[in-house]
């Protein structure tokens, strides 16, 4: 039972600039999993324009794992084009099984390869790398997870790794199980930055500055900070920009994935019923009606503020709302710490943000928006910091050794 409720008793940080103390993070125990899932050749379908399905699948996974989690608090990381999550080994065998019918309906109603990989976080831990968490209480409705250590990173590798026989990769099964995706919601439109852009951002603290954790990712927050303002300045969501969507091209995409059955007529009785919810809620909101304990006229401010704009998986990434003036002063500092060895970066720059979220019952209570920049957000910026990374001969099996060193403070073994 300790295990359960390893996440659910973990004390959050205060702040997220916290994320920078190492002592904030606590390793997770060794009987838990680790489950990742990303959408093979991301970069190719978003190039096709279908960035808001690449979001979406990765939603789904989180929101399909939940469901089964139910009353156990799980940590969870969206990534853009797929997910990580961690688990105790009571939700195993359920979590694979829903894991492994988002991969169905990932090919059949996408046409997307949806990769999904088990680790135990024993062999990661046998390997020499650290798997460690933390919390931060974001808003009344949502706190976050964040992790550090590398573990995470070399899970990840394992899953993708290209051999037929991967143990941790999960491969397609025959038929299609059911899969409960009650909660995922797609109805809102594209977000205009409140300034000129937006900015996806993703840092990567490399070289000597690993044995002084978090000393790189603290100087950037300070330098974002220093440039753009405090978080209200650069957050990329608020209650002014955010509108709801009526267009069946973009509600189409929920419907797929949460009518009764994939009938024509079920699909088109479920997409009416979210486009008068639609209607209903631009009503209530419009006129800040009170319905029961649920307040509409602040039920923007409630979601904008329990958004993952600013997330940490062994790496810090960012969505912010900027002018490009802020941009380029921040990036002229970004490289000059890869010039001399502290970091690698990547940046995608559009001029919206994407929104998918996950509403666990009232939309008063338990809630998270995924924020990802438009036409490719993180899944580009990881592209462009890769570059960087092959430019400095570093790549992430290094990373990930130097992770451990950090989590170890030892000179490293290799894994075997």
């Amino acid at each position: 039972m300790f295990t359960e409720a390893f996440y659910s008793n973990l004390a959050p940080i205060k702040q997220f600039s916290d994320i920078t103390n190492p002592d904030n993070f606590v390793p997770l125990p060794n009987d838990w999993y680790l489950l990742i899932t990303d959408i093979v050749e991301s970069t190719k379908a978003i190039e096709q324009g279908r960035y808001k399905d690449v979001n979406l699948l990765g939603a789904c996974s989180i929101i399909a794992v939940l469901n089964v989690a139910q009353k156990i608090d799980i940590p969870y990381v969206f990534g853009g084009d797929g997910a990580s999550i961690a688990i105790p080994p009571i939700l195993y065998v359920n979590a694979k099984k829903v894991l492994l019918a988002i991969q169905q309906l990932a090919y059949s109603e996408f046409a997307l390869e949806l990769r999904v990989g088990i680790v135990p976080v024993s062999i990661v831990t046998a390997a020499g790398y650290a798997t460690k968490a933390t919390k931060l209480r974001v808003s009344e409705n949502y706190y976050q997870a964040f992790f550090t250590g590398g573990g995470l990173t070399y899970a990840t590798e394992l899953v993708k790794a290209p051999n037929a026989d991967n143990p941790y990769c999960l491969h397609p099964t025959e038929g299609f199980s059911g899969v409960d995706l009650s909660g995922l919601e797609c109805r809102w439109q594209d977000i205009p930055s409140q300034h000129e852009e937006i900015l996806s951002l993703i840092i990567l603290e490399t070289g000597h500055h690993l044995q002084r954790a978090g000393t790189t990712y603290k100087n950037v927050i300070d330098q974002i900070e220093t440039i753009y303002g405090d978080d209200l300045n650069y957050h990329p969501i608020n209650d002014k920009n955010i509108n709801l969507t009526f267009k069946t091209k973009h509600l189409i995409k929920e419907t797929k994935l949460r009518a009764k059955s994939r009938k024509w007529l079920d699909q088109c009785l479920y997409l009416w019923k979210i486009k008068l919810a639609n209607f209903l809620g631009l009503v209530f909101m419009k006129f800040k009606l009170k319905i029961g304990t649920m307040d509409w006229g602040i039920y923007k401010k409630i979601l904008s503020e329990a958004t993952d704009y600013r997330k940490f998986d062994d790496m810090l990434r960012m969505v912010m709302s900027g002018s490009k003036v802020q941009r380029e002063q921040l990036v002229n500092y970004l490289e000059a710490q890869y010039k001399a060895g502290h970091l690698v970066y990547g940046t995608h720059v559009t001029d919206r943000a994407l929104m998918t979220c996950l509403v666990f019952g009232e939309y008063n209570g338990p809630q998270v928006h995924f924020i990802d920049g438009a036409d490719g957000g993180y899944t580009l910026a990881a592209k462009a910091m890769k570059a960087r990374m092959r430019r400095k001969v570093l790549n992430w099996s290094t990373y990930v050794s130097l992770s451990r060193r950090q989590s170890q403070r030892q000179v490293p073994t290799e894994p075997s």
